[in-house]
């Protein structure tokens, strides 16, 4: 049950993420269109487009910690035993959840205490401030739990270290797939 609601969860997040980047697509496209052809525009159509960017590369981090995407120099670290890239890994969370708790404590404070506020609105849109600026908070928490997710792994040893996207290995296995003769590929599998 706990693993559907999470498999759930993450397609809504992803689906979410795409919705955004559409978003900001179809906006900025009309607007060009609108602008070119039509020679008028929607006023709020640049501030939704920015805060919809904020709200997907905020999210984004969270994503990427998730589908473990984000790059490393890690060359150092391969050449360890286990225990110490288990050591490495564990304190390189420690630094990215100090980054993630200090950032969630300055948004809370920016978002809740003081655009919540004073009743801040946006220029353009005539909303409350608080609403664009809490994808701040939410994409922080959602930061925090999942490095600790990873620490959790790698302190039960499920995992040795923490998992980044190894760019090296990827590029030679893309090589390789490019140089394989056809045909090839049936007979390997």
């Amino acid at each position: 049950m706990t693993r559907k609601i999470i498999s759930f969860l993450h397609r809504v997040e992803e689906g979410f993420l795409a919705f955004l980047l559409a978003g900001m697509t179809v906006i900025t496209f009309s607007q060009v269109v609108a602008r070119y052809i039509f020679n008028t525009g929607a006023v709020w159509a640049l501030e939704l487009t920015t805060f919809f960017f904020a709200w997907l590369v905020i999210l984004g981090i969270s994503y990427g910690v998730r589908i473990q995407s984000h790059i490393g120099v890690d060359a150092f670290v391969k050449i360890l035993g286990t225990r110490p890239q288990r050591i490495v890994g564990l304190l390189a969370i420690l630094a990215g959840l100090a980054y993630a708790v200090l950032m969630l404590v300055g948004s809370w404070e920016h978002a809740f205490g003081v655009t919540f506020e004073y009743g801040f609105v946006t220029e353009d849109l005539k909303i409350p401030q608080w609403i664009p600026l809490s994808v701040l908070v939410f994409g922080f928490a959602t930061m925090i739990v999942r490095m600790l997710g990873i620490a959790w792994r790698i302190i039960i040893h499920q995992e040795s270290g923490m998992m980044i996207a190894d760019e090296a290995r990827e590029a030679i296995e893309q090589f390789a797939d490019e140089e394989r003769p056809q045909g090839t590929e049936k007979a390997e599998k």
